[in-house]
């Protein structure tokens, strides 16, 4: 056939219509017969539709993914999931890095919209005003991560519990100087919600002179955090937003001549993979966050079938026992 070979002209070889050849593609449902057909007139004429042609499609076999940063453990871990289990059932994502920034975050769940993917997850860094509005009026079946959207649909980590946990772990070390090192409260998840856990936890067991700062997610952040920490006089345990600010804590501490546990007990959150090359190992708490991306995505497929799900679905964690808090 001259020219560019189309999925008009692979429908009429084969004897069917275009949706049927769209659906075939897409990874939709198709008899094994016409199926069969597709493929070997496909395959005749070299045919492979573009991912981003299929776009413009009423079903374009495309989920949008936005995610708060591209350099993270924790959404490595999530796209990872995510792009996996959608591969297996025939989509292709396309995703969107917001940089911690939520108006581009915003912005990005815009360009999919126009983009008219099939559906759409969100690991947010805060769901605000603007975010009701625009999800309240989507076109297309959209799925929340890590913060709890309770307007909507969401997949989140036990941040109260898992903060909970750690702060009655390393309160019954009974520290006199207790120290955390958090996040905005921007982000809700991290900033709020795993905040009072640890604060909870940590005064369920009489532990009540607790300093707390805040700063970002970098290692920088943790570094100038302790480093600051330490010119108002000290402490003696120290709980970390994230492992990342454990990473920053324990530079500071060596560079200043304590030792962890001994002098400082420190805890983190994430359980990165280079939190056991720590000397003494980082205790942290591990959240399940291929789970997360998992659930996510079967979830919004879920949806996309128009298939009963739940609002809100939470998935669990495990604290760690590293060497780095001091055991009574």
């Amino acid at each position: 056939m001259a020219g560019k070979v189309t999925m008009a002209d692979i429908a009429q070889m084969a004897g069917v219509t275009k949706s049927t050849v769209s659906r075939y593609f897409n990874g939709g449902y198709v008899k094994e017969e016409t199926r069969e057909k597709i493929r070997k007139a496909a395959e005749a004429n070299g045919y492979s539709p573009n991912a981003f042609a299929r776009l413009k499609a009423r079903e374009s076999g495309v989920v949008g993914v936005v995610v708060p940063s591209l350099n993270s453990t924790i959404s490595g871990r999530v796209i990872t999931s995510i792009d996996r289990y959608l591969r297996e059932e025939g989509y292709e994502t396309l995703i969107k890095n917001s940089d911690h920034q939520i108006q581009l975050e915003l912005a990005n769940i815009r360009r999919l919209m126009s983009l008219n993917v099939d559906g759409i997850l969100i690991s947010s860094i805060s769901i605000v005003e603007e975010h009701r509005e625009l999800l309240g009026n989507s076109p297309v079946p959209v799925v929340v991560l890590a913060q709890e959207y309770s307007e909507g649909i969401s997949v989140v980590d036990d941040d109260y519990e898992a903060g909970f946990a750690m702060g009655k772990y390393v309160g019954e070390t009974h520290p006199r100087r207790a120290a955390y090192l958090g996040v905005t409260e921007e982000d809700r998840a991290v900033g709020v919600v795993r905040k009072r856990g640890v604060l909870d936890g940590l005064k369920s067991c009489g532990v009540d002179s607790i300093r707390v700062l805040t700063g970002d997610y970098s290692y920088e952040s943790g570094q100038n955090m302790t480093g600051q920490l330490l010119a108002e006089g000290g402490a003696d345990a120290i709980i970390c937003a994230t492992d990342r600010l454990a990473f920053g804590a324990y530079r500071i501490l060596h560079e200043c001549g304590l030792s962890i546990p001994e002098d400082v007990s420190v805890a983190g959150f994430g359980g990165y993979d280079e939190s056991t090359l720590l000397t003494p190992q980082l205790t942290t708490v591990k959240f399940d966050s291929y789970a997360v991306g998992y659930l996510g995505a079967e979830t919004l497929l879920k949806c996309i079938r128009r298939e009963p799900v739940p609002k809100k679905q939470v998935v669990s964690f495990q604290l760690i026992e590293g060497g780095s808090v001091r055991r009574p």
